[in-house]
């Protein structure tokens, strides 16, 4: 699936517009709020956002992050899966209370509040939160901030909450699919700390097609292993990354074309999710085929772009393939050492440039590398003013190109397909000045 292209800002979002139209049976809404965190006493502003139902359903999923330090609003959600309904789900930006002292009680004093809102239980309520890990929620001008906020709600767009959730994202990212005369709406925040093992990463699936809740869990969980779980911008997995898919059940639909659909729609947000990392200047896709097990693939593919030394090198458009190899040794003798590469064969660009153990490498191929990564850039690095933090020259996708490597291990018929991005100096400058 190609990335569509977008010759301005403009364009790119009359496109999102156009995916945007709500399923029926839901309603979104957000609001803003300012607030002085009490770690670092530093005005903040926050937003609110709200995603509700017409009526609570026993049709919702969620999976979450593998960290061992999971954020507060991780350990209720992991508590919900176990009610009966859902009802609505609360997200805030900035904090993602996550290690701050009561962030449990926080979550559970926020959805009460809200539920009592709505007239639903708190337990109805999902929350979740994306931000600076450490930092105590605001609890008491977010409760205030709550009738504003179900005054905002409007059946019409998903626009919104996709703007609502953002925090360092370049733009907001909706995709959306048919599913006979029902659809599925989909919008995701995520651009750094982000290796999912379900990044900083929340996705939000909404669906009006009536699948029982154990058909629709494990469509969740086999869409995410072969989207969001083979995408990675940094190596570090988010204490915070929520994936959800609740369904109204408003519309019949059959469930093989549900999860196709599902799939497509995650595919499409992974994809939107690594082409708006942080700083991301290349997309970067690996797809590893001929290897003995699933697991295998996704590690060789996982190790070429976390690479730190190939993904500067991809970001200066140089074909360093040397980083590329060692990459994809590195991870075979780790984690299979009895296996033997003799049959790996390497291609970039579509041209081979390994087989048999040794490079295939002439000034030729050099320069078609060269041209190829230059094509795939996004924009290139510009230098900010003295003084001035570093502000991307786009504000949307120009193209949908990435760097393209196969690897054929030549050891078996599992294969697998992982986006990356490169590293930048913007990576850099955005992490250094995340909070300050």
């Amino acid at each position: 699936m190609m990335h569509p292209e977008f010759s301005s800002a403009d364009a790119h979002r009359a496109w999102l517009a156009a995916q945007s139209a709500l399923p029926q049976g839901f309603r979104v809404g957000t609001t803003r709020l300012n607030f002085v965190p009490v770690e670092v006493h530093k005005p903040s502003a926050m937003t609110l956002t709200l995603l509700t139902l017409d009526e609570p359903t026993d049709a919702f999923a969620a999976v979450f992050t593998r960290n061992a330090f999971p954020g507060a609003p991780v350990i209720v959600g992991r508590r919900r899966l176990d009610e009966p309904t859902l009802g609505a789900i609360l997200v805030n930006n900035k904090v993602s209370n996550v290690c701050a002292p009561g962030g449990v009680e926080a979550s559970e004093r926020l959805c009460e509040a809200l539920a009592t809102e709505l007239g639903l239980d708190a337990r109805q309520v999902l929350p979740c939160s994306t931000g600076v890990i450490g930092w105590r929620l605001p609890v008491d001008a977010m409760l205030t901030a709550l009738p504003a906020l179900k005054a905002s709600l409007q059946g019409d767009s998903v626009m919104p909450a996709a703007e609502g959730i953002v925090t360092t994202d370049l733009y907001p990212k909706v995709r959306s699919a048919a599913v006979g005369a029902g659809r599925i709406v989909g919008i995701a925040k995520g651009a750094g700390m982000i290796e999912p093992n379900l990044a900083t990463m929340l996705v939000y699936l909404l669906t009006d097609c009536d699948v029982p809740r154990e058909a629709l869990r494990e469509a969740l969980r086999d869409a995410v292993d072969a989207t969001f779980n083979a995408m990675s911008i940094d190596s570090d997995t988010s204490t915070s990354d929520t994936v959800a898919l609740v369904s109204s059940k408003k519309v019949p639909c059959e469930l093989s074309a549900f999860r196709e659909a599902l799939t497509q729609v995650c595919a499409a947000l992974t994809e939107d999710v690594v082409r708006n990392g942080e700083g991301v200047h290349h997309v970067i896709r690996v797809t590893v085929k001929g290897a003995p097990d699933r697991a295998l693939a996704l590690g060789v593919g996982k190790s070429v772009v976390n690479s730190p030394l190939l993904q500067c090198a991809i970001c200066g458009n140089d074909p360093n393939v040397g980083r590329l190899v060692m990459a994809i040794g590195k991870h075979v003798g780790a984690a299979r050492p009895d296996l033997d590469l003799s049959r790996c064969a390497i291609a970039m660009a579509g041209r081979e440039i390994f087989r048999d153990g040794a490079f295939r490498l002439d000034p030729e191929t050099e320069t078609a590398l060269v041209a190829h990564m230059k094509s795939a850039e996004l924009y290139a690095s510009v230098a900010p003013p003295d003084g001035v933090t570093f502000k991307p020259p786009v504000r949307h996708p120009p193209h949908g190109r990435r760097v393209e490597i196969e690897v054929d291990l030549g050891l078996g018929d599992a294969k697998a397909t992982v986006l990356g991005g490169d590293r930048t100096h913007e990576y850099i400058s955005e992490n250094a000045d995340y909070r300050t």
